[in-house]
């Protein structure tokens, strides 16, 4: 038996800028619509998504009373106003 493979799936995310700068995401949006508020963020590091696969930063986010992981992938052209795009890992079926 082979060992799930997680599926990179990239999602809205709203979020609140701090008056330092940093990115703290509030919502996600999933892709048939349904919004997941964030209760809080409780890390955040760069980190690889060792299932799915990609590098950027991890927020350790909590929804619902549960830990889940948040990434958000630096765009690597920094000309325009795409600074980079958030993912979520979900298990492939």
């Amino acid at each position: 038996m082979q060992p799930e493979k997680a599926i990179k799936v990239y999602v809205r995310v709203e979020v609140w800028f701090e008056s330092c700068g940093r990115m703290m995401p509030q919502v996600i949006t999933w892709e048939d619509g349904r919004k997941f508020e964030i209760d809080k963020v409780s890390e955040v590091k760069p980190a690889p998504a060792l299932r799915a696969g990609g590098q950027g930063d991890r927020y350790t986010v909590w929804i619902g009373g549960k830990q889940s992981y948040l990434f958000f992938e630096h765009n690597t052209n920094t000309a325009g106003c795409n600074v980079g795009r958030w993912f979520v890992e979900r298990r492939a079926a």
